[in-house]
């Protein structure tokens, strides 16, 4: 078998075939995460993402923007922000809390992200009811009672507190790092809530969370 190269005046006839040794490029999986907050969700996510695209860029990359808006808004900011991309987002990430708004509001963005997914793009509801602190809460303990989020937010600090790790305070820059050593304790007690809420709607699973299946699908790029 001849190693001479083509002649330029066959390249582009149909029976020259690609070269096996020039292997294609393979382009990293993109996702975008788009919070309802400007500080605690991003700061959050943001050191996950730090992780993860330093750790395997040519295999993942992390997006991360704490939009500022709420439920209906959040999910058109993240719509346009994926129109307005050239990544090409594999998976879009709204994360966002029920806190006080409109239940049909919180259950119509989960309905729009399965309905606006494609098979080039899927959008997640990634909701946390009543707050996110719900999550948090759960590296240390299990949470079955509906109780006010000021309560979470308190039974979050004594929890943090008694293992040594200072107060919770909303906005803390330091909550991935913190909480990582406990992390399986997490994702054990979020499934088991995630099962007392089957068949119920997100505005109706109080207490309850999504933001497992995000940590879930990243959980293989995270030390």
């Amino acid at each position: 078998m001849s190693l001479k190269p083509p002649k330029k005046s066959d390249l582009g006839k149909s029976w020259m075939k690609p070269r096996r040794d020039q292997p294609k490029r393979m382009q990293p999986e993109y996702h975008l995460i788009v919070t309802e907050g400007t500080k605690t969700e991003p700061a959050y996510f943001g050191a996950m993402k730090d992780e993860i695209n330093r750790s395997y860029p040519k295999r993942i990359q992390l997006d991360v923007l704490g939009a500022g808006d709420n439920t209906l808004h959040l999910f058109q900011k993240a719509q346009q922000r994926v129109r307005a991309s050239a990544n090409g987002y594999r998976h879009v990430w709204i994360v966002y809390d029920t806190d006080e708004f409109p239940a049909e509001h919180v259950n119509e963005v989960a309905w729009l992200c399965g309905s606006a997914s494609t098979e080039e793009t899927t959008y997640h509801a990634i909701w946390s009811n009543q707050c996110i602190e719900v999550w948090f809460l759960l590296h240390f303990q299990y949470l079955q009672a509906d109780i006010h989020r000021n309560a979470v937010v308190e039974k979050l600090t004594r929890a943090m507190e008694s293992q040594g790790l200072g107060g919770y305070q909303k906005n803390r820059m330091d909550m991935y790092q913190t909480l990582q050593p406990y992390l399986e304790i997490a994702l054990a007690n979020a499934k088991r809530l995630d099962a007392q809420n089957t068949d119920r709607l997100p505005a109706n699973s109080a207490p309850g969370t999504k933001v497992q299946t995000l940590v879930e699908k990243l959980r293989p790029y995270l030390s």
